[in-house]
């Protein structure tokens, strides 16, 4: 059966541009809609295909729901925006923003609405009240994150389990045997999200893979709580020489903390980061760090739903694999003692 998609890659054009030629909704050029429309011909797609009927009711926007919660990062939050954003702008596409933390019955009501096409979900709890509502939609959906369950989901998602697994690898092959956890919010653990339990669940298992000593906490975002949090760390483990830190605002703060701690990094602890390759960089020393694929997750995503949108199958589950990159806080166990 040809589809929209078919016809699109025939045409050199987008999907939605493709829509928007048998829909009518939008201005096309005369001679994109005369591609297109030779492309169909020789297709020989035919307008009574549920595409068609799909096709008919689009308003080429896509909903991004993203409820603003305690514990939620604004500006790592924005860069998946910006990511969406742009890669919707790549299928001819808008995008509607709903921030409401209004759970299942605000995802019902906006599902309702007619503004979207089909919604992008994120901050996935691992019982999230909401996947009942998007298994039950006519709407499709992608999730920005997985819930314990995927039957009947298409979710993209960071491998934050193998993540954490990651970052106490790493270290532990440089020779560190104490290793502290500086971990999300308490809000952000209560409230079950998804990728801070993963993180959490595999760090302790290659922890103890490794033999090695571990300690983790949560931290607020304010800076007094980040050091009060790595205080209470090295009090619990005097001999810890590493710290692994899944939590973007501390990051700014967390060399200062550890010399009021008495502490030096890389000299005395080396620090490993889950972030943004951007906030990474930014600190003194630049934290190694398990890069977040911001760009890649909201790119994929969007590629996901589209094409759910013109009739392709997803597959309920694409984890992207970590992937760490060392920098300046993390030298070799000896020649960190040296420096």
């Amino acid at each position: 059966m040809v589809t929209i998609a078919d016809v699109a890659r025939h045409a050199g054009v987008a999907p939605s541009t493709v829509s928007y030629v048998l829909t009518g909704n939008r201005s096309i050029s005369a001679g994109t809609k005369s591609k297109v429309r030779e492309s169909i011909r020789l297709l020989g797609y035919r307008p009574q295909t549920p595409d068609r009927s799909l096709a008919a009711g689009r308003t080429n926007v896509l909903g991004l729901v993203l409820p603003l919660r305690a514990g939620v990062h604004l500006p790592v939050v924005m860069r998946f925006v910006a990511a969406v954003a742009v890669a919707a702008r790549r299928h001819g596409m808008d995008l509607l923003l709903v921030t409401a933390d209004d759970g299942a019955p605000g995802l019902g009501r906006v599902a309702d609405s007619a503004q979207a096409d089909g919604f992008l979900v994120m901050d996935v709890e691992m019982d999230d009240e909401r996947v009942p509502v998007l298994r039950q939609l006519t709407k499709p959906s992608v999730l920005i994150g997985h819930p314990a369950s995927t039957k009947g989901l298409t979710c993209v998602d960071l491998d934050f389990e193998a993540a954490g697994a990651l970052c106490v690898d790493h270290l532990a092959d440089l020779g560190h045997r104490s290793i502290g956890f500086l971990g999300a919010p308490g809000a952000v653990y209560r409230r079950n999200a998804g990728f801070a339990h993963r993180t959490m669940a595999g760090f302790s298992a290659a922890a103890m893979r490794r033999g090695v000593a571990v300690t983790a906490l949560p931290s607020e975002e304010d800076h007094d709580s980040v050091l009060r949090a790595t205080k209470a760390l090295l009090r619990a483990h005097p001999s810890m020489t590493a710290l692994v830190v899944h939590n973007e605002p501390a990051l700014g703060w967390i060399t200062g903390c550890l010399r009021a701690a008495g502490r030096t990094v890389p000299g005395d602890v080396a620090v490993v980061a889950i972030c943004p390759d951007e906030i990474a960089e930014q600190t003194s020393p630049p934290l190694t760090s398990v890069r977040l694929p911001v760009a890649e997750l909201g790119r994929r995503a969007v590629d996901l739903l589209v094409g759910k949108l013109d009739g392709r199958q997803s597959p309920p589950l694409m984890l992207l694999p970590p992937r760490l990159v060392r920098r300046g806080s993390t030298p070799e166990l000896g020649v960190a003692r040296r420096a």
